[in-house]
């Protein structure tokens, strides 16, 4: 019998994937001076951010959900 462990996993990517759907929904709808907000504010995230993966999440964001 599984343990359930990839039941979560796919349970749990299912739902990122709709999260991060959603969101690039709703940045699609932004004009192209709020997407350049959002861009500097990423930007100033990753800067002061001290984990890695998450600045390297912040880095890497506009290329998947801002770039005009």
């Amino acid at each position: 019998m599984p343990s359930g462990r990839l039941d979560d996993t796919v349970g749990f990517e299912t739902k990122a994937v709709k999260v991060l759907e959603g969101v690039a929904h709703l940045v699609s709808k932004l004009s192209s001076d709020q997407r350049s907000e959002l861009i500097d504010l990423l930007g100033t995230m990753a800067e002061a951010e001290s984990d890695p993966a998450r600045r390297e999440f912040l880095d890497g964001f506009p290329e998947g959900f801002v770039a005009p």
